[in-house]
């Protein structure tokens, strides 16, 4: 059973599953990532909660807690999204992407007036000038370069801890998903590829993004790194023990899927 939206708060909150973070960090219960009715730290205002939908017949609310000062851990979004199963991927995600529209999403960019809540949608409302802001979404690319048995991965230059992962980038205004792959990869890498294969899609909230997955084949070039967004890229045998992204990545999950073609 998939995720079954739902925009508005329920009029019982005792019942339902609660997310909670401070900013963009998550806040959990001791041994847990979600919190009941019971298990709340403190009364939370209305105002702060958003309702997620429900996931196999439970109801999930996400809070605001930022600036409440409560004395509680704060965790590593990107450290629990490595531990956390499928199920509780897709409510982290939804609940951190939702909290941060609706921070960044408090007054009317037209005209600066409070926005108010939409009455059934999900969507802030400026109240002077009818502007509606609903919640934004990334479309970026993401993508495994194959030449033959050989995986080109790279390594980013935000990322301090080595890791080799696939070549990913923002979709621009006005580009579909295959003209940003030839882009991304030959502005990042330098190289030419053909034979794009779409595979999946993966929501990732770093930020808000939709990450369009696919497969290329390598038809020319040197690889030739942007230093601006590359450190280091190079050909990857299947076999080789490099250090990867977490299985949950859809980066990974492209790799897996070569390499059990190659291996298999």
């Amino acid at each position: 059973m998939s995720w079954q939206h739902d925009a508005l708060l329920p009029a019982d909150l005792t019942t339902a599953i609660w997310v909670l973070f401070d900013g963009a960090s998550p806040l959990c219960p001791e041994a847990a990532l979600f919190w009941t009715y019971d298990q709340l730290p403190c009364l939370l205002p209305r105002e702060r909660l958003h309702a997620l939908g429900d996931w196999q017949g439970r109801r999930y609310i996400a809070a605001d807690c930022s600036d409440l000062a409560l004395a509680l851990p704060r965790r590593s979004l990107r450290e629990l999204l490595v531990c956390a199963s499928a199920e509780e991927q897709a409510v982290l995600v939804r609940a951190s992407q939702i909290l941060l529209w609706a921070r960044q999403h408090r007054f009317c960019s037209a005209c600066a007036q409070p926005l108010r809540a939409h009455a059934h949608d999900r969507a802030r409302v400026c109240p002077s000038c009818d502007l509606h802001f609903y919640p934004r979404i990334h479309p970026c690319i993401i993508v495994l370069v194959r030449r033959g048995r050989s995986m080109l991965l790279a390594q980013g230059v935000r990322f301090q801890q080595p890791m080799l992962s696939t070549l990913a980038g923002f979709i621009e205004a006005g580009e579909s998903a295959e003209e940003a792959v030839h882009r991304e990869v030959f502005e990042e890498v330098g190289i030419v590829v053909n034979g794009l294969h779409y595979v999946a899609s993966q929501s990732w909230p770093f930020p808000q993004s939709l990450m369009l997955a696919f497969m290329a084949d390598y038809v020319s070039g040197d690889i030739r790194c942007d230093p601006q967004e590359i450190r280091l890229a190079r050909w990857v045998e299947p076999e080789e023990d490099v250090p990867l992204p977490p299985p949950v990545s859809i980066a990974r999950q492209l790799i897996e899927r070569h390499r059990r073609a190659i291996l298999a």
